[in-house]
């Protein structure tokens, strides 16, 4: 049997600036590193972007029409589900004071415009390494239920179940933010996307799905309709 040889996924970068010029010129030396590229001229978008993606790290330009940069990072750090993604801050504020603000809201890295591909390139190399985002691709354990995200299969005591991929997509989510209740709303942006409409019905098709998926050995429980509010995933019945 020949030997297969796997080939680790390429990060996504996410580019968030309103000049043109600067996002191709970026896009360019990013691709050409090795990267996935997403673009966004605006917050709005990039905040779309960033829920229904989940890039691996975001360029962002402090200065833009209407929301900055500036407040989408402070957004992106206030919440749970964002909060880990690393970014980069890109500015002509080059003062003290300005580059402390970007780091105190969370930024992993400043640098300063005008600048060349090579030392942005750099930059980003460096900031992934430091940001172990490995975990993502172990297997998540809760007692004998496990999912492989590498294999992209769920198993209860060693069998593997037959499950819906909008349904392990639902057990993905639930099982790295557990103990905290969602509201169907923020379901519906996190696991479907937050550029997708859909009835808040859905969300509990798919939560019954899912039940009935895992219902081997009672794992159905943890998945908990909390009234009023929306559902969570706790091992506490």
């Amino acid at each position: 049997m020949d030997e297969q040889i796997q080939v680790m996924p390429k990060h996504t970068i996410l580019i968030v600036d309103d000049e043109d010029s600067i996002r191709d010129m970026l896009s360019i030396a990013l691709d050409a590193a090795g990267y996935n590229v997403l673009q966004a001229l605006n917050a709005q978008t990039a905040h779309s972007l960033v829920v229904d993606r989940n890039p691996d790290l975001i360029l962002l330009d402090w200065m833009m029409p209407g929301t900055t940069g500036l407040e989408l990072l402070r957004r992106l750090k206030r919440d749970e589900i964002t909060e880990k993604i690393p970014v980069i801050m890109l500015t002509a504020k080059a003062q003290e004071a300005n580059k402390l603000s970007g780091l105190d809201a969370g930024a992993d890295d400043y640098i300063a415009k005008p600048f060349s591909p090579r030392e942005l390139i750099s930059r980003v190399k460096a900031v992934l390494r430091r940001i172990d985002r490995a975990d993502s691709t172990s297997p998540i354990v809760v007692g004998e239920l496990v999912l492989d995200p590498l294999e992209h299969r769920v198993s209860i005591g060693g069998v593997f179940i037959n499950i819906g991929p909008t349904e392990y997509r639902l057990l993905q989510f639930f099982l790295t933010h557990q103990e905290r209740v969602y509201s169907r709303d923020q379901i519906l942006d996190y696991v479907w996307g937050g550029n997708v409409y859909l009835d808040q019905r859905t969300v509990d098709v798919h939560i019954r799905r899912l039940r009935k998926a895992i219902s081997v050995a009672g794992y159905d429980n943890y998945v908990q309709t909390v009234r009023g509010a929306g559902y969570r995933f706790s091992v506490q019945i």
